[in-house]
């Protein structure tokens, strides 16, 4: 007989840490419960919804810091023809990695201590965090294909 104790099976759990696109809230999420129907434990909305939220200087810092999973911010300005152009595959690969990363997007105009923070000198631009640190920053329009291949290295 070759079983776990329940300390050998409680260390090789893996914990997910995810602030809720709603209420900002920190959720913790044990591999063994399935993450894509994980909800919050505040606001009861799921977590792992496949779509783009939006990030605002009041919890920017609190979700690139507390979420272990990468964090993908598209930062954007609503006048701009190619941001608006790029919405649509944003979108695409939010729905592709809700598993392996959280992706957000930051409208410029609307949040100006961030774009002083991270020193944005167009749009669009993504930019890629890991434990709280900038890992990877593009500027410009990108088609699917080209965005996955960039964010290969930098997901789960």
């Amino acid at each position: 007989m070759n079983e776990k104790t329940y300390e050998e099976e409680m260390s090789e759990r893996v914990e997910i840490k995810l602030v809720c696109l709603k209420c900002q809230t920190l959720n913790k999420i044990i591999d063994a419960s399935p993450a894509e129907t994980s909800v919050c434990e505040k606001c009861g909305l799921p977590l792992l919804t496949g779509r783009v939220g939006e990030l605002t200087t009041t919890f920017f810092a609190e979700t690139i810091e507390n979420t272990n999973l990468p964090v993908v911010v598209n930062f954007w300005t609503s006048w701009c023809g190619h941001c608006r152009n790029f919405e649509s595959v944003f979108a695409e690969a939010a729905s592709e990695l809700k598993l392996q990363a959280l992706l957000f997007r930051v409208e410029t105009e609307e949040e100006p201590e961030l774009v002083r923070q991270f020193a944005m000198m167009t749009t669009p631009t993504q930019v890629v965090f890991r434990g709280g640190k900038e890992v990877a920053r593009q500027t410009g329009v990108s088609q699917l294909p080209l965005l996955m291949e960039w964010l290969k290295p930098h997901l789960s």
